[in-house]
């Protein structure tokens, strides 16, 4: 399987603060605005590799919040739209003479979570767990075969641990999705290390691996297949950069970029991720 740049949407989106076990100061309350672009790939990773028959982009908006309900709850909620385009679609289940091909576009609410967050150990380092349901408020167009979000309720439970030092941190975790509707689970593990190399800038390292139950057997349309697009036993081994900058004490702005050391049905294309982030 050849190395290819690859991220899915919310890989840079929620990694930064969604798994991290420190928790907001009770009424803290902490958004962030994020845009993450997947342009003009063409084909999935797998063994072997598949093809998309087109060109497409997938993009997502995110509004992503935390609010301190006690000085060791947080309350979680992620909001995604997701714009998609599929360019030059040549459907290979129709025989077709001459120039066949399609352009689609939808825009529709990908899967909206809420979650909680609390800190159960707080010395040197922090442990805390974490648990989030993402509702089936995705859409899905059947000529196109977009897909905005899974077709299933997901439940994630997580632990987390983490360390500050004077200029840097250490965090990790680990967890599952455990879906509905007949689709596998994953096991989630990863972590990340943050360096502040300025008074205003981070530079963060991380690592985040996605890997597949495979105990699920439901049955999607072959034009959702096709586009790869929150389909079942989606996996990943995903290692980047992050970098976060200061602008004041309570706003900032945030860029990612990152690589894939394995994947299976996840697009081979880089993924841009920027966003501003604002403390209340």
């Amino acid at each position: 399987m050849k190395k290819s740049f690859t991220i899915l949407s919310l890989l840079f989106s929620l990694a930064t603060v969604a798994q991290g076990p420190w928790t907001k100061e009770k009424g803290e309350l902490y958004t962030q605005l994020t845009y993450t672009t997947i342009p003009n790939y063409s084909s999935l990773f797998g063994d072997p590799e598949t093809s998309t028959f087109s060109e497409i982009s997938d993009n997502t908006i995110q509004l992503y919040g935390e609010y301190g309900i006690s000085d060791k709850t947080s309350l979680i909620v992620n909001l995604p739209l997701k714009i998609i385009k599929i360019n030059d679609f040549e459907n290979p289940l129709i025989d077709c003479e001459g120039d066949c091909s399609e352009d689609f576009n939808e825009t529709g609410l990908g899967n909206l979570e809420i979650g909680i967050r609390h800190n159960f150990y707080k010395k040197e380092w922090l442990l805390s767990g974490q648990f989030s349901i993402e509702a089936n408020t995705g859409s899905y167009d059947e000529n196109s075969g977009i897909r905005t979000g899974y077709d299933a309720f997901t439940f994630t439970p997580l632990l987390l641990a983490g360390r500050s030092f004077e200029k840097t941190y250490v965090q990790a975790f680990v967890g599952a999705n455990i879906r509905s509707n007949e689709y596998s689970s994953n096991f989630k593990i990863g972590g990340e290390v943050g360096r502040k190399i300025t008074n205003r800038i981070w530079l963060i390292g991380f690592i985040d691996i996605v890997k597949s139950l495979e105990n699920g057997n439901i049955v999607l349309p072959p034009q959702n297949t096709f586009t790869g697009l929150y389909v079942n036993d989606q996996e990943y081994g995903a290692f980047g950069f992050k970098g976060i900058g200061e602008i004041t004490d309570k706003f900032g702005v945030t860029l990612g970029l990152g690589g894939a050391f394995f994947g299976n049905n996840v697009a081979k294309q880089a993924a841009l991720n920027v966003g501003v982030y604002q403390k209340f």
